[in-house]
């Protein structure tokens, strides 16, 4: 009964975020995936255009392993193993052989002490920060800061919050010292690699401004990063923001839900963190984890990963993406440098945006429009991504299909 009064609220609601450029509109359903031929990668079907197959740059496969027949040997091999779920949470009798082995295998793919996983990457945010911030912490935050560190934020009710703007060290600094003498602590949290822009946080400065006022607070300055568009993507051997800084994070999170093929996300840190975390964070205690087979195949990405042929698949991937970024701006675009995958078009108007993404669809493109409020305004954009799956044929067959 009460849906009476509340659906026509909610209708409203859903015309607002239409009217605005800010509806995500119907979901488009892959129904088959056909595989790569005459020098060009994949490409999808779609449901209810059966007729045409499309290339795909809006996925965040990396390394394209999804469809590796070793990581698909081994979910079935544990799937046979021990069956499609956990059945419990893992305190209880939901923590498998797979598991565990993927959590130590992630913390010494990291150089870390321990590793814990949750059953996504957004999850794994909430199930953190939350349980690092106290009424006496100050959080400071990354304007351009992913939507699952700023729900962290709200969830945890600091006693202060502060955003400093996108990558100005310098006005961090200045927060840190506004703040001496009135928190007993500090998290200071960034992104790793920013999912709309590619761009990566300068990890080593940040730290540097970190360790000047560690002193200055009774518990410390803690950093926070969350890398899930670097691990497997960024950096000579995958290992992200701190590889390519040279520098480190107190607690790293990431996800296994784009490089490494799987659903899922993690945290590594020091052992006591960690123990800490298993012991306090609600979305790991009360939400059942990952299936053993989702475990057991991101282990195998992961070694594929961590070896002579993860390199390769990564030094293609950035070749793939310098050449995209080359053409886009010998076509008169505009786009940010950088070495990620994630090759941003920067359109900066909601309606020219919609234009071309709908463009692209006509020759067969799946690309994605951003506008506010996923990006500020002025800053709509379209979002591609470069897979290992993709081709030099594709890349450049993408970059003809945007010429006017």
């Amino acid at each position: 009964m009460a849906l009476i009064k509340l659906e026509p609220l909610l209708a409203a609601k859903l015309d607002q975020l239409a009217a605005t450029g800010a509806s995500k509109r119907e979901e488009r359903v892959i129904t088959d995936r056909q595989p790569p031929r005459d020098g060009f990668g994949p490409r999808y079907l779609l449901r209810g255009h059966w007729d045409r197959a499309f290339l795909r740059m809006n996925a965040n496969a990396y390394l394209g392993l999804s469809h590796d027949p070793r990581v698909i040997e081994a979910e079935e091999n544990a799937a046979r193993r021990f069956g499609t779920g956990p059945g419990s949470v893992r305190f209880i009798s939901g923590t498998f052989e797979t598991h565990i082995e993927l959590e130590q295998r992630l913390a010494s793919f990291h150089g870390r002490q321990a590793g814990m996983l949750f059953s996504a990457a957004y999850v794994t945010v909430m199930g953190v920060l939350p349980q690092l911030i106290t009424n006496e912490t100050l959080v400071v935050s990354d304007a351009l800061n992913h939507n699952s560190i700023i729900n962290a934020i709200r969830l945890a009710q600091p006693a202060a919050k502060a955003i400093y703007e996108h990558m100005d060290v310098t006005r961090l600094s200045a927060i840190l010292k506004q703040y001496l003498g009135q928190v007993k602590r500090v998290i200071v949290v960034t992104d790793g690699v920013f999912s709309m822009r590619g761009d990566h946080a300068a990890l080593d400065e940040i730290n540097t401004v970190c360790m000047r006022y560690q002193d200055g607070f009774d518990e410390g300055v803690t950093t926070v990063v969350d890398d899930s568009h670097g691990v497997g993507a960024f950096g000579a051997t995958g290992r992200g923001t701190e590889e390519k800084t040279g520098a480190r994070a107190d607690i790293l999170i990431a996800t296994l839900g784009k490089a490494l093929a799987v659903n899922g996300g993690y945290v590594v840190a020091d052992k006591t963190v960690i123990e800490y975390l298993r012991e306090t964070s609600p979305f790991y205690t009360y939400s059942n984890p990952i299936t053993p087979s989702e475990a057991a195949a991101a282990l195998t990405a992961l070694n594929i990963l961590d070896s002579s042929e993860g390199v390769g698949l990564l030094d293609k991937v950035r070749e793939l993406a310098a050449s995209l970024r080359c053409g886009l701006r010998d076509q008169g675009y505009e786009t940010i440098a950088g070495e990620h995958p994630i090759v941003p078009l920067l359109v900066r108007d909601t309606a020219k945006t919609r234009e071309l993404v709908g463009r692209l669809f006509d020759r067969n493109i799946l690309a994605t429009g951003l506008g506010f409020p996923v990006v500020p305004r002025g800053d709509e954009e379209i979002r591609f991504q470069i897979s290992a799956e993709h081709t030099a044929k594709d890349i450049d067959y993408l970059i003809g299909s945007l010429t006017p």
